[in-house]
C-alpha cells in the first residue's frame, strides 16, 4: 500500500446530544446526556429497561417530506449527517452541470449495524392486518443493511464504489477504516465515509435486554450509562450517525482544502471466538489497535490519548482497559463518551471518531460522564469531571462489535 496521507476536510453528524457537530461536541464538553426514559411502549412491552438515547433533531425537521416517506429512520440520518459534511468539506453539491470531484475518483463507505429494523417491523404489521397489497414497494430498499450509503452514494453520483459494512457496533470505525484504504491504494481521491443507526423499538431493546447488556436505572436516565465505573450495569440504546470526507492530502492542497487532521493509521482484527462473548485473552483487540499504531507509522508511546468503546458493560469495559494497556500502555488520557451519547450501535465508531479528531483538533479531552468511582480494575488515567486540556499529537479510537469484529483507528494533528 502506498503512502498517501489521508485527510478529513469534512464532518457531520446527527446525535443525541445535537444535531450536528457542533452542537454534540458541545454537549460532551459540557457533559450533557442525551438518554431519557421511554416509558410508554417500555411499560407496555414489560422491558426491564426504559433507557434510550434518541436524537436531538428529528429528522422531520432536516428532510423534506418526501425524502422522509421513502427512506428508513437509518438512511434519513446518514444523508443528513452526509449533507453536513459535504458542505463542510466546501463541495458544493453536484448538479447536471457541474460535479466538484471526478465521480470515477469518489466513493461511499457507511455501515450499519441493523439497517432498517424499525421499517422491517412496522411493514410485518402491515402485512399481517392487511395482506400483501398493504406493504410498501419501497419496503426492501428501507430495511436493506446497505442502503444509507447506497442513498448517499446516488445524491454524490459516487462511481469509485459504494460499500456499506455490517459489523455490528464496529461499523462505522470500519468504514472509516475502509474508506483509508481506498484512498491509500489509489482506488479514489475522495471517500465519504460513516455509519449510521436508528434501531430504537421493542423488539430490538426486549433482544439486547434479554441479553443482559442493558442498564436497568430507569429511575435515573440522567446517570444511567457509566463507563468504567464500579456500579454500571450495562448500556443505553442510541440512535444517530457521524460522516466523515476523506481526501488524499495531495487532492485537499490542490483545491485549498481546510485540514481537520489525518487519519493516519487503521487496524482491523478478528477473534474467531463467540458470537457475542469476549476472547478472554483480548488478542484481537490488542492487535487492532498495534496495527492501527504501526500503520500510522508511531508507536505506542506516541498516542497521548483514546477515546475508548467502553458502553458501560460489567465485562466489556475491563476487557479493553487490559487491551489498551497491553497495546499501548498506562499513559494516554482515556475518555468514554458513551456516557453522554448512549450506544449508537452501527453509528458510534463514526461519531466517535470525530470527536477523536476534535479532541486532537482542540487540544481537550472530554470528561466521561458518571465515573464517579472508577472500578480499579480500569488501570488508566480516564478523564472525568471537567475536560482534559492537553497537546495531542495523536489520537486512537476503539470500536468492538458482536461477532469478535475489532477495530482501531489513530488521528494525528495535520
Amino acid at each position: 500500500m502506498s503512502t498517501t496521507e489521508v485527510v478529513v476536510t469534512g464532518i457531520g453528524a446527527t446525535t443525541p446530544l445535537g444535531g450536528d457537530v457542533p452542537s454534540t461536541w458541545d454537549g460532551m464538553i459540557a457533559g450533557r446526556s442525551g438518554i431519557t426514559a421511554n416509558a410508554d411502549w417500555a411499560v407496555q412491552h414489560d422491558l426491564p429497561s426504559r433507557l434510550v438515547a434518541p436524537l436531538a433533531v428529528e429528522p422531520s425537521e432536516v428532510l423534506p417530506r418526501v425524502l422522509l416517506r421513502k427512506m428508513d429512520r437509518c438512511e434519513q440520518v446518514a444523508l443528513i449527517a452526509a449533507r453536513q459534511a459535504w458542505a463542510d468539506a466546501g463541495f458544493p453539491r453536484p448538479s447536471d452541470e457541474h460535479h466538484p470531484v471526478d465521480p470515477d475518483r469518489l466513493g461511499v463507505v457507511i455501515g450499519s449495524g441493523m439497517g432498517g429494523p424499525v421499517s422491517l417491523l412496522a411493514q410485518y404489521d402491515l402485512l399481517r392486518q392487511g395482506g400483501a397489497r398493504k406493504v410498501s414497494p419501497l419496503a426492501v430498499p428501507m430495511l436493506m443493511p446497505n442502503g444509507p450509503a447506497a442513498y448517499v452514494g446516488i445524491e454524490l453520483r459516487a462511481r469509485a464504489g459504494v460499500h456499506s459494512p455490517a459489523s455490528a457496533c464496529a461499523s462505522g470505525a470500519e468504514s472509516l477504516a475502509h474508506a483509508w484504504r481506498m484512498i491509500r491504494s489509489g482506488v479514489a481521491d475522495v471517500v465519504v465515509a460513516g455509519g449510521a443507526e436508528a434501531c430504537i423499538a421493542p423488539l430490538t431493546v426486549a433482544g439486547f435486554a434479554q441479553m443482559r447488556t442493558l442498564s436497568q436505572r430507569n429511575d435515573d436516565p440522567d446517570r444511567a450509562s457509566r463507563p468504567f465505573d464500579v456500579d454500571r450495569d450495562g448500556f443505553v440504546i442510541g440512535e444517530g450517525a457521524g460522516v466523515l470526507v476523506l481526501e488524499s492530502a495531495e487532492h485537499a492542497r490542490a483545491r485549498g482544502a481546510a485540514v481537520y487532521g489525518r487519519l493516519a493509521g487503521a487496524g482491523i482484527t478478528s477473534d474467531g471466538y463467540h458470537i457475542t462473548g469476549l476472547r478472554p485473552d483480548g488478542a484481537g483487540q490488542v492487535n487492532a489497535m498495534r496495527t492501527a499504531i504501526r500503520s500510522a507509522g508511531l508507536v505506542p508511546s506516541d498516542i497521548g490519548h483514546v477515546n475508548a468503546h467502553a458502553t458501560s458493560t460489567v465485562v466489556g469495559d475491563i476487557s479493553e482497559a487490559a487491551s489498551i494497556r497491553a497495546a499501548v500502555g498506562d499513559h494516554p488520557v482515556l475518555t468514554a463518551p458513551k456516557g453522554s451519547l448512549g450506544h449508537l450501535v452501527g453509528g458510534a465508531g463514526s461519531v466517535e471518531g470525530i470527536i477523536t479528531l476534535l479532541s486532537v483538533y482542540h487540544g481537550v479531552v472530554p470528561a466521561t460522564r458518571n465515573l464517579d468511582n472508577q472500578d480499579p480494575r480500569v488501570e488508566l488515567d480516564v478523564a472525568t469531571g471537567e475536560p482534559r486540556k492537553i497537546r495531542l499529537d495523536a489520537a486512537m479510537t476503539d470500536s468492538f462489535g458482536f461477532g469478535g469484529h475489532n477495530v482501531a483507528l489513530v488521528f494525528t494533528a495535520a
